[in-house]
């Protein structure tokens, strides 16, 4: 017997990163996108299934280069799963093509090379017809101690880099959205992410992709001690202390917020496989997570009268470096799915 839901909106995603990112040669190995797309179509709660996929533009899952004879093929194996395509990850760092955004005029090149190649796929699959909404993610490509050499002059860099990587992104008609995380420079702080979107002052073509996981370290101030939000000695027991200092990291972020991320986060840093040290992204039912997510995904989801801000169509859950017997486990999916719905049900709309 299926439960009747509050809402409709907005769309459910499962990201397919996590298929790839943390695995590799000092890891465990990738797990392939036709893997990914069958775990995501096969999850049901309630009768209810995920709609669409978040996609990597990078292989092993999606060639930065493909053909469009090569993205109809992969959207036909899309579609036949009943799913579309959402958000899309550029693949803006050194290993994968790419290059910092605050490095030489060569590196500059390259990483808006990838900004563009990911805009015309992405233009293309709304051709085609499966994407209708969603943005590319991008970051500084960069981490906090080459940034730290000199902030003020690195940070002018990357919002010249961003600033071009608007341009060519509004050419397309596509949205970019920096993801804030610990590990890049200058985005590895709360006020240095709203800094660095203050100073490329593009808010129609560029906002925040926000990460309950990631932010969540924000709080903290790992990187950043001067931002930190929370007391050094913070009993995770305190959910009132807790809330506080993520209303006022929501209350910072939340009005550049155009991409979402559903997720869990026991309060550690590490990094596996070739992925830099940052948030320990935990399965949604984790006895050590230390959010309430659907409460917290409240303080993101609606402004500051508590009415939904409907600033992105769909909401993504984002699993990165969990360990393969969890991501090919269907009982994991399920979860997301269900802690998805409960999201959509307390902050969703019609």
């Amino acid at each position: 017997m299926s439960t009747v839901h509050q809402h409709m909106k907005p769309a459910l995603h499962n990201a397919m990163w996590p298929g790839l990112v943390g695995k590799g040669p000092d890891s465990e190995p990738p797990i392939d996108l036709e893997t990914m797309l069958d775990l995501t179509a096969a999850a049901e709660v309630d009768g209810v299934k995920f709609d669409g996929v978040d996609l990597f533009l990078s292989l092993p899952h999606v060639d930065i280069d493909s053909t469009k004879e090569d993205l109809v093929r992969l959207t036909d194996g899309i579609a036949k799963r009943n799913l579309v395509i959402g958000s899309m990850v550029a693949p803006v760092w050194p290993p994968t093509g790419g290059g910092s955004a605050m490095g030489s005029e060569e590196e500059r090149k390259s990483f808006l090379t990838q900004v563009r190649k990911a805009c015309e796929i992405g233009k293309t699959l709304r051709e085609i017809g499966i994407r209708r909404y969603g943005v590319i993610r991008i970051d500084s490509a960069t981490g906090p101690s080459e940034w730290a050499k000199d902030p003020v002059g690195n940070t002018k860099r990357i919002a010249k880099t961003f600033r071009e990587a608007c341009d060519i992104a509004e050419g397309y008609g596509e949205r970019l959205a920096a993801e804030g995380e610990i590990c890049w420079g200058a985005m590895h702080s709360w006020r240095r992410m709203v800094e660095l979107l203050e100073m490329v002052d593009r808010p129609k073509i560029i906002g925040f992709q926000a990460d309950m996981a990631h932010s969540l370290l924000y709080t903290l101030g790992y990187n950043a001690p001067e931002d930190r939000l929370l007391p050094e000695d913070f009993d995770w027991s305190s959910e009132e202390v807790l809330m506080a200092a993520l209303r006022k990291l929501t209350d910072a972020l939340r009005p550049w917020t155009i991409d979402f991320h559903v997720a869990q986060n026991d309060g550690t840093v590490h990094g596996t496989g070739s992925h830099d040290t940052t948030g320990r992204h935990c399965p949604v039912n984790d006895p050590n997570g230390k959010m309430d997510i659907v409460k917290v995904a409240g303080l993101w989801m609606r402004d500051a009268s508590g009415a939904p801000t409907k600033a992105y169509q769909h909401i993504c859950w984002d699993g990165c470096m969990f360990p393969n017997a969890t991501m090919t486990s269907a009982q994991t999916w399920r979860d997301v799915l269900g802690t998805l719905i409960a999201v959509r049900d307390a902050h969703g709309w019609d």
